[in-house]
C-alpha cells in the first residue's frame, strides 16, 4: 500500500512528524521532489534534527530510506546529512538513490545566488539552494543524471564543456561573474560518484517488486499545495510538483497505488519566502505566534529564516485539501493556540467587494483581503492529552469548524512537538 504526505498551504506544516509518525508502520519511505531548499524538522528518542534531503523516516531500523528519481539532489548535502545524524548515535540507515535522479552542481546554486542578486527587490525569496537553476536545466535537458556519473570519460567530459559554453554567455555577459572552467565541472562529477556509488539502485524497479511483496510504501512531499508550480501561488512557488500525484512520476510507480494522502495543515498559518498570503499577521501579534510556534519558534528549517505569521486560512486549506485528492487531514501544533483568549481564523476572501470562498488565480489574490471570524479560545496547555474527548471543548469546536469549512476529515490532531504527541479521531 501506498501513502502520501503532503502539505496543504506554504510548506512548513509539520510533514515531518507525521512522515516519521507513519514510518514506525511503514517499509520504504521515498522523497519524491524537492531538494534541500525545505527542511523537516524530527523530535524524536535521538534528538532534534533538521532534515534537508533525507525521507524523515530514517531513523527507524526497519525501513528504507529512498531518493526518488523526481529529486534535485544535492550529493554533497545528502552526504553530510548521513553524517551528521550517524555522528549523533542514529544507526546507518538503509539508503537507495534513484539512478534517474538528477544532480545539483555547484553551478546551478552559484546561478540561483546570482538571479537573486540580479533582480533586487523583484527577487522571489529563494532559498538560493539552486533549485530553479536546476529544474530549469533537466527539462533544458542539460541536467546530469546520477547513472551518467558511470559513461565513459570522453562521452561525459563532452558534455561538460558543451554545458559550460552555454553558462559562461550567462556568466560573462548577464552576471559578469568568473566563468566555469571544463575540468572543475567534470572534477565535481568524480567527487559526486565517489560520495554516491553505496547508494545507487534502479529504484523504480525496486518499488515495483516492494508493490508485489505488499510492502507500506509512504510518499513524502516538500513543501505545500500552494507552492505548486502548476496549481500554486505563480510565480511565487517552487520548481517541482508538490502534489501527492506528482508522487507516482518522482518515485516511479502507477499512480493508481496512491491509497491514502494524508495532507497536513497547520493550526495556524506560516509561510517562508515572497508571495500573497492573505491572513498574514504584523507586529506584535505575529512576533508572539512566532515566538511560541513550531518547536522552539516559526524559523525556517534550512534558512533559519523568521517565517510570516497568519490565522488560519479556509481558503487556502480548503484548495490545498482538493487539490491533493486529500483522504486524511493531519492537523498540527494545535497545542500553540493556547494562549488566546479568542481565535481568529479566515473564513472567506473579499476580492473588491465580492466574498468568495473559492482560492483564486494570483492577480485576484493579490487583491483579497480576509474575512475574519473569531472562535473563543481554551486558554489551557493541551499537550499530553491522548483522546480526543479529553480535549477542553472549545478546542474541539475550533478542529469541528475548521473541519466544517474545508470539508475533509480531520483524522489525526497533533499536540505537541514529540512522535507520539498525537490524537487520533
Amino acid at each position: 500500500m501506498v501513502k502520501a504526505v503532503v502539505g496543504a498551504n506554504w510548506g512548513d506544516e509539520g510533514k515531518g512528524k507525521i512522515t516519521d509518525m507513519l514510518a514506525e508502520t511503514a517499509d520504504i519511505i521515498v522523497r519524491y521532489q524537492g531538494g534541500a531548499n525545505a527542511g523537516h524538522t524530527i523530535v524524536n528518542d535521538y534528538g532534534k534534527f533538521a532534515l534537508h534531503t533525507l525521507p524523515s523516516g530514517v531513523f527507524y531500523n526497519h525501513t528504507t530510506s529512498v531518493i526518488g528519481n523526481g529529486v534535485a539532489l544535492n550529493v554533497p548535502v545528502l552526504f553530510k546529512e548521513i553524517q551528521s545524524i550517524v555522528s549523533r548515535d542514529v544507526p546507518m540507515p538503509k539508503i537507495l538513490v534513484s539512478d534517474r535522479a538528477q544532480m545539483v552542481m555547484s553551478y546551478h546554486v552559484l546561478f540561483d545566488q546570482y538571479e537573486e542578486e540580479r533582480l533586487g527587490k523583484n527577487s522571489f525569496g529563494s532559498t538560493k539552494s539552486g533549485i530553479a537553476p536546476f529544474y530549469s536545466d533537466k527539462y533544458a535537458k542539460i541536467g546530469f543524471q546520477v547513472s551518467e556519473l558511470y559513461d565513459e570519460e570522453a562521452g561525459l567530459m563532452a558534455k561538460v564543456k558543451r554545458i559550460c559554453e552555454q553558462k559562461n554567455v550567462l556568466l560573462e555577459h548577464l552576471y559578469h561573474k568568473p566563468l566555469l572552467v571544463p575540468e572543475d565541472i567534470y572534477a565535481e562529477l568524480m567527487e559526486y560518484k565517489e560520495m554516491i556509488d553505496p547508494y545507487v539502485c534502479d529504484v523504480s524497479a525496486y518499488l515495483y517488486e516492494a508493490l508485489k511483496e505488499n510492502k507500506t510504501i509512504l510518499l513524502e512531499g516538500q513543501l505545500g499545495s500552494l507552492k505548486d508550480p502548476d496549481h500554486g501561488i505563480y510565480p511565487m512557488v517552487t520548481s517541482s510538483s508538490t502534489l501527492a500525484g506528482y508522487g507516482a512520476i518522482g518515485a516511479g510507480i502507477p499512480p493508481y497505488e496512491i491509497k491514502q494522502i494524508v495532507t497536513v495543515c497547520k493550526a495556524y498559518s506560516s509561510a517562508v519566502g515572497a508571495g500573497a498570503f492573505v491572513s498574514e499577521i504584523f507586529g506584535e501579534e505575529a512576533d508572539e505566534l512566532r515566538r511560541r510556534g513550531g518547536d522552539g519558534g516559526e524559523y525556517g528549517a534550512t534558512t533559519g529564516r523568521p517565517r510570516r505569521m497568519g490565522w488560519f486560512d479556509c481558503v487556502a486549506s480548503k484548495y490545498g485539501c482538493r487539490i491533493q485528492g486529500t483522504t486524511d487531514v493531519a492537523f498540527t501544533v494545535l497545542d500553540v493556540l493556547g494562549y488566546l483568549d479568542e481565535i481568529p481564523v479566515c473564513v472567506a476572501y473579499d476580492i473588491d467587494g465580492e466574498i468568495t470562498t473559492d482560492f483564486p488565480t494570483t492577480a485576484k489574490l493579490e487583491k483579497a483581503k480576509p474575512v475574519i471570524e473569531k472562535l473563543p479560545g481554551w486558554k489551557c496547555d493541551i499537550r499530553g492529552i491522548k483522546k480526543y474527548e479529553d480535549l477542553p471543548e472549545n478546542c474541539r469546536n475550533y478542529i469541528e469548524f475548521i473541519e466544517k469549512q474545508i470539508g475533509f476529515p480531520i483524522t489525526m490532531v497533533s499536540n505537541g512537538p514529540g512522535r507520539h504527541d498525537i490524537i487520533f479521531r
